[in-house]
């Protein structure tokens, strides 16, 4: 971990870089994957489980009697945490509906938008040591509230070629249409381009590593969607003299235990919670079962000191994190001076782990410092919005002349004849 005090204003730039491969290398790659599930197919996706799972996996699909056994092998807590965890997560999307509202512009020219789902959309979970089935109802409620007919799930199997049951459990709950074992950049290849077995898709969504965001910029070029750039985890974390440091070392290490390329980041204004954190960190690093790849996480990880609570929150507005947590006695108070960030936990006791499972809010959030022009994933995320109107011959008659003059006025007759035409038809029966 590197610890600053007091840093200069010239030098925030250098600290809010995150560790990143390097592109050329990434665009090789994803290059050619996409390229071999283009050709080959199923196939490839088969050779791909060999290569990067180390899985033997004979049919891509998961069937509906693994979707059964799934069920029977977790456990009935599990099973109503997952419950309860989905109830808050549709609870708080249900209410991101929007009801359809007709403005009258002018008299007779009525406007409105109403939304459509998304007919087809993929779905990305990460899998190996910690299979995201939270993520499954992160994305599949949403996609279920807003009525999208297909939900693609892909996901990498395990050595023995079989998905984690928890995932399956969650996407069966929440109205996933099809389920395959397939990860990483082939995953997103194959969901764009579709093979014998995975519908292409109009949209997808999903975090992963950077083979995974590069793949899923990569598809655009095929005119698929996707929810953002959601790459490895992040967190920053500014604490004040009533922090308490061991939660904020707890929360710092939840991110930290993602993978090798997570990042932290911790800003204090007390130079005793600062240390004290340090301590904390060290202390329960230890004793965590992945403690390795945190380990690995802290060392591009920041501590700093920071003058005061308004220059923290303007170092975190340039870092624009993913999490952003204040433990912060007044916490709420500090909300109109945060600009950029994915989704904010404020005072001591709320931990970023409550939004990662089951507060209700959407743990699919912008990283790399995308949360200065994106949103984190919504209801909106999985619609369309279509806009109507409505001109009676009143309200022609009304706005005629202004779009008249405008069409003439850009240099395009057909336009204003669009108008004209009509107009003349109107006073030749009158």
């Amino acid at each position: 971990m590197k610890i600053n005090k007091y840093p200069q204003k010239e030098t925030w730039a250098g600290l809010v870089k995150r560790p990143v491969l390097r592109r050329e290398k990434l665009t090789e790659t994803i290059t050619e994957i996409f390229n071999e599930v283009s050709k080959y197919g199923d196939r490839a996706l088969i050779e791909f489980n060999k290569k990067f799972d180390n899985a033997e996996v004979e049919n891509i699909k998961v069937s509906r009697e693994e979707i059964d056994a799934a069920g029977m092998l977790v456990d009935d807590p599990l099973k109503s945490a997952i419950q309860q965890a989905k109830e808050n997560i549709a609870k708080f999307h249900a209410s991101q509906v929007l009801q359809t509202e007709k403005i009258e512009t002018v008299k007779g020219v009525v406007c409105w938008r109403e939304n459509r789902a998304i007919g087809k959309v993929g779905i990305y979970i990460p899998g190996g040591p910690a299979p995201l089935f939270s993520t499954v109802l992160m994305l599949a409620v949403p996609a279920q509230l807003a009525g999208c007919k297909e939900i693609v799930l892909c996901t990498p199997p395990d050595q023995d070629g079989n998905i984690n049951p928890a995932i399956l459990y969650a996407a069966h709950l929440c109205g996933v249409t099809e389920i395959f074992k397939t990860g990483g950049a082939q995953a997103i290849a194959a969901m764009t381009l579709g093979t014998e077995s995975i519908p292409s898709v109009y949209k997808i969504f999903g975090p992963g590593n950077q083979y995974v965001v590069a793949a899923k910029e990569f598809a655009q070029n095929y005119k698929v969607a996707i929810d953002m750039p959601a790459g490895p985890s992040e967190v920053l974390v500014i604490a004040d003299e009533k922090a308490v440091p061991a939660f904020c070392a707890a929360d710092l290490l939840s991110q930290a235990e993602h993978g090798s390329d997570s990042q932290v980041v911790f800003l204090a204004t007390d130079e005793r919670i600062l240390e004290e954190t340090v301590k904390e960190t060290v202390k329960q690093l230890t004793v965590l079962p992945r403690n390795e790849l945190a380990a690995e996480a802290l060392k591009n990880s920041h501590f700093i000191l920071m003058e005061s609570l308004e220059e923290a929150l303007e170092f975190s507005n340039q870092y624009a994190p993913e999490h952003l947590i204040l433990a912060l006695e007044n916490a709420e108070q500090y909300i109109s001076g945060i600009e950029n960030a994915g989704s904010v936990f404020l005072g001591n006791y709320s931990c970023e782990s409550a939004g990662d499972y089951a507060s209700g809010t959407n743990h699919t959030l912008p990283t790399n410092g995308f949360a200065k022009n994106y949103s984190g994933v919504s209801l909106d995320s999985f619609v369309k919005k279509i806009t109507f109107q409505h001109l009676s011959e009143e309200g022609l008659k009304n706005l005629g002349k202004t779009i008249e003059l405008m069409a003439e006025a850009e240099g395009l007759s057909a336009h204003k004849n669009a108008v004209s035409i009509r107009l003349k038809e109107q006073n030749e029966r009158l």
